[in-house]
């Protein structure tokens, strides 16, 4: 069963494979789809890519309404002949990142950068308390530069 809910369709148990990919091939490119559980939203990730379905977006949703979970599916690009954007797999490297700096903003550490290094000091700690003696090196393993390495033009 479908229920439009201000432009989000919402998925309803009980649903099978075929319930769920028949209504998702109802949605056009841009749609929204939420589902109340596991089940459901496992089965709307399949099929989404079973069916090749492109632009459709599948939310697992919580008791409030809010998403959780999110995938949008989209087709592969045929060629590239540069490599101008983060590949796939970098992309998912990068996601892991920002939940890591969510579980730092949650523990209560800051991240400061400097011209080459990145430190990590407790949030509780004021700019002007700020010292070297408090700040915990973090090794970035060459992956970090600090704008100041990108645009520094002094060949002295």
């Amino acid at each position: 069963m479908l229920q439009d809910i201000e432009m989000e369709k919402t998925i309803q148990e009980p649903s099978t494979y075929q319930s769920v990919a028949s209504l998702l091939k109802q949605g056009a490119e841009g749609d929204i789809f939420g589902c109340l559980t596991e089940g459901s939203f496992d089965l709307a990730k399949v099929a989404l890519v079973k069916e090749k379905l492109s632009g459709i977006t599948v939310q697992l949703l919580d008791a409030d309404g809010y998403a959780v979970r999110q995938v949008t599916s989209k087709r592969r690009e045929k060629s590239v002949a540069r490599q101008e954007s983060l590949s796939d797999r970098q992309v998912k490297v990068v996601r892991a990142l920002e939940k890591v700096l969510m579980h730092c903003k949650r523990e209560g550490i800051q991240l400061i950068g400097y011209s080459d290094e990145l430190v990590a000091l407790p949030a509780s700690v004021s700019e002007e308390e700020i010292s070297a003696a408090s700040a915990v090196d973090i090794d970035c393993y060459g992956s970090y530069r600090g704008a100041d390495a990108i645009f520094d033009t002094d060949t002295d």
